[in-house]
């Protein structure tokens, strides 16, 4: 066994949870391999995330490309078992909950090697997410577990994980945030939009549950047009959500003076929208984050979230799809009467230092 560490990413939200470790670890001199299964295979969808935050090329492309839940989690399977038998790694680090998450994170336990999950213990207790499977199982079979809000403490010892396994370290998207932020500020892409800052919203959907159904497009639709009758919105969209939208022939249905369709964004460009826009609406888990440590108003198009302190400290509100509850908080949100969010704890931009000492301490003196 080898004392290389691997770091996985795959999906978009995986990189900019990434990024800020592999800072970390080129500071402390840690080995490490990055593995990118190449579960998001559109290039605007990854590269240009790697490129934006500075991630190296990665050390092994697994290319697995798409497919349903079942086939993409058994390519990166197979494909991640043939390095693991070459490099034989350390430490396996995996992220969040996307199917990379859980399929290398059980590849490594069956060949008896350690494994990191960073950002455990969040739960939405809805197994209609995929996400929910995903995070759970990981949890179950993880050695070290960094979690980012006290909930995630409370729900893996509900689940009968063993404390001594639990670190509650902080959030690394908010380290990567903050390191960003001074870089995005001058981005200005806002400008290039013809927008002024605090007047417009973002909008990003992409959920199932959200996109997948004609009638429940049709209610985002509906939001989205009462929104631009009241404040310009600015809509990066993503290829799951483009695809519906032809599907179900509803492209024209946005076709509205008050809302700018993009592609979707880099990281660089889309939080610079984000630090200069009057709201968020979104059915994202980790813009829930962002927004919340911004202090900018985020309405969730959810009827749960996985990360409650964003709603109980942050600035979050979860909606569903309901136009009422839309009105009553944009409303609050265009006459600045909507709540303002506080601190929350631990989200202080050394998440990464924190999951290095640890990792350090525990995995590489032994």
């Amino acid at each position: 066994m080898t004392n290389n560490i691997f770091i996985i990413g795959g999906a978009r939200p995986n990189f900019m949870k990434i990024a800020p470790l592999i800072n970390e670890f080129k500071q402390q001199k840690i080995k490490f391999k990055f593995i990118h299964t190449g579960q998001h295979y559109d290039y605007n969808m990854s590269k240009i995330f790697l490129d934006n935050l500075g991630i190296p090329k990665p050390d092994y492309f697994l290319n697995v490309g798409s497919g349903t839940h079942a086939l993409q989690t058994a390519k990166i399977m197979i494909e991640f078992d043939k390095v693991i038998i070459t490099e034989k790694p350390r430490l396996v680090i995996v992220v969040g909950d996307v199917n990379s998450t859980i399929a290398c994170a059980l590849v490594a336990k069956k060949r008896s090697i350690e494994v990191a999950h960073i950002e455990a213990g969040l739960r939405s207790f809805d197994f209609k997410m995929p996400e929910e499977i995903n995070r759970r199982l990981t949890d179950q079979i993880s050695d070290y577990l960094f979690i980012t809000e006290r909930s995630g403490l409370q729900n893996l010892q509900k689940e009968g994980i063993d404390s001594s396994k639990i670190f509650f370290v902080g959030n690394v998207m908010i380290d990567n945030l903050i390191n960003n932020i001074e870089e995005a500020r001058k981005n200005n892409y806002f400008r290039n939009l013809g927008l002024l800052n605090g007047s417009y919203g973002i909008v990003t959907i992409h959920r199932p549950s959200n996109v997948d159904d004609k009638k429940d497009l049709e209610k985002v639709i509906e939001i989205l047009n009462y929104i631009q009758s009241k404040i310009k919105i600015v809509f990066p969209i993503h290829p799951r959500t483009r695809k519906s939208l032809i599907k179900y022939n509803l492209e024209k249905e946005l076709n509205k003076p008050n809302i700018v369709i993009t592609e979707p964004l880099g990281y660089l460009e889309f939080l610079n929208l984000i630090i200069n826009s009057k709201f968020i609406l979104t059915d994202s888990g980790g813009i829930q984050e962002e927004a919340s440590y911004l202090k900018i108003p985020i309405l969730t198009l959810r009827n749960n979230t996985e990360r409650p302190v964003t709603i109980e400290e942050g600035t979050n509100t979860l909606l569903g799809n309901d136009i009422l509850k839309l009105k009553k908080h944009l409303g609050e949100i265009l006459s600045d009467t909507y709540k303002k969010g506080k601190l929350i704890e631990m989200w202080d931009g050394k998440a990464s230092q924190r999951i290095t000492n640890i990792i350090i301490d525990k995995v590489l003196k032994n």
